[in-house]
């Protein structure tokens, strides 16, 4: 049985919710004694988890009514775990959910609308194009609590050596990572095979994987197979790495990054803090963030992500409201601003980028470049979109398909995610 309430029905249906539902199948409150919720944290266990336990003890001191249950979920695992128990049963009374799973739950009823709730009380506050992705037929189902974007990041250093500058395009790139080769003997760009670090090179030519508005699917464009041809491209030549199209590939291209054997990288805020532990980054000002380069449409486009709170719409009364409580303080200002000092990370909203958070030079330099990430399309299905070219692509970088074909068999793979697109 789906767990989902339908907002309209929501405040009639609590009571019956309250005896089939409990929030992770945990229904032993006391009468008379505090409310527990459970929160399920997708973020880093190593890096980032620890700051979030601390802002749950803290959250429990000042709300003694209230116990949270802290459960960190890999990411990798929490999209199709929380599906089966919001499906089911013992679903979290909230989830870190990511901003593409957040319309995706919504449409299936397992969000509660939190429009006019605690939760959002300070809804002016957040940047208001992430407020935009939280949304679903208008209605919005999670509050940002983390956000994200990619960027060219690169070692100054070796970058000041070959007298080149952060390139603006794709051809400034090759002819950067050329020079630095030449100058420094290390390849000057290492570019990854999945979709998602994919994904600019489309927003560079002025396209995407769909065009949502008109209901069509565009991955097999002209314009797409300009921008992934763009993308190929920068796998061959002086001071270009090779395609790595290994399970491994994520970890090698960020090791060889942080270590100084390669010059620059496309990569997010989320591994600011790596970025630090390597022998290349002792001095954080060596680390270099510029906005992905721009396509031949004159514009560059790396993709929004980032995480919000969601309240899983099958909780009892007393724990969503209890739950709603919990994303306020989460999502306030304060607490932002200390997961960004503790984590690295970008905060959602502007009163939280303190003096003391742009200090961190890192996230100083990412917030430089979330005007010009793109944001996602209002398409629940958008996310799982990724999907068929995480499995073309890195036969296409690996010459075991062609673009044509790969594009094609892509194509065919996501009519199939939204059946009603048209080619």
């Amino acid at each position: 049985m789906r767990r989902g309430i339908a907002a309209t029905a929501l405040v009639a249906s609590l009571a019956l919710a309250a005896t089939a539902c409990g929030g992770d199948g945990d229904s032993g409150d006391k009468a008379d004694g505090p409310v527990t919720i459970t929160w399920w944290d997708t973020s880093n266990a190593t890096n980032e988890a620890p700051t979030y336990q601390a802002l749950v003890k803290e959250f429990e001191a000042a709300n003694k009514d209230i116990k949270v249950k802290y459960v960190n979920v890999p990411f990798d695992q929490a999209q199709n775990k929380f599906d089966t128990a919001a499906g089911a049963s013992g679903a979290p009374d909230v989830l870190r959910s990511e901003v593409g799973w957040t319309p995706a739950f919504a449409k299936k009823g397992f969000f509660l609308p939190l429009d006019g709730t605690e939760a959002l009380a300070d809804e002016s506050k957040f940047q208001p194009s992430l407020i935009e992705q939280a949304k679903y037929e208008g209605k919005t189902y999670g509050v940002p609590i983390v956000t994200d974007t990619l960027a060219l990041v690169y070692n100054k250093e070796l970058f000041e050596k070959a007298g080149v500058e952060a390139p603006k395009t794709w051809d400034d790139l090759k002819k950067a990572a050329a020079t630095i080769k030449d100058k420094t003997g290390v390849d000057g760009y290492w570019g990854s095979t999945q979709a998602y670090y994919a994904q600019s090179f489309l927003h560079g030519e002025g396209t995407d994987t769909v065009d949502a508005d008109a209901k069509k699917i565009t991955v097999n464009s002209a314009e797409a197979k300009k921008a992934y041809g763009t993308w190929l491209d920068l796998f061959d030549g002086k001071g270009l790495h090779k395609a790595d199209t290994t399970a491994d590939a994520y970890a090698h291209i960020q090791d060889a990054f942080v270590s100084g054997k390669v010059a620059a990288i496309i990569q997010g805020p989320w591994e600011i803090t790596n970025f630090y532990k390597g022998s290349a980054f002792k001095d954080k000002q060596n680390l270099g963030i510029a906005t992905v380069p721009a396509g031949s449409s004159g514009k560059a486009g790396a993709p929004t992500g980032g995480h919000n709170l969601s309240v899983y719409a099958g909780s009892d009364e007393a724990k969503q409201k209890a739950a709603l409580k919990f994303v306020n303080f989460m999502t306030s200002a304060k607490s932002q601003e200390t997961v960004a000092l503790k984590n690295s990370t970008l905060p959602t909203r502007d009163d939280a980028y303190t003096t003391e958070v742009k200090a961190d030079p890192g996230i100083a330099g990412y917030q430089g470049v979330l005007s010009a990430a793109q944001p996602r399309p209002a398409l629940p299905e958008y996310s799982s979109l990724w999907g068929p070219l995480d499995t073309e692509l890195p036969k296409i970088a690996g010459g075991k398909e062609s673009l044509d074909g790969g594009l094609g068999n892509a194509e065919t793979a996501i009519a199939k995610l939204v059946p009603d697109f048209s080619k």
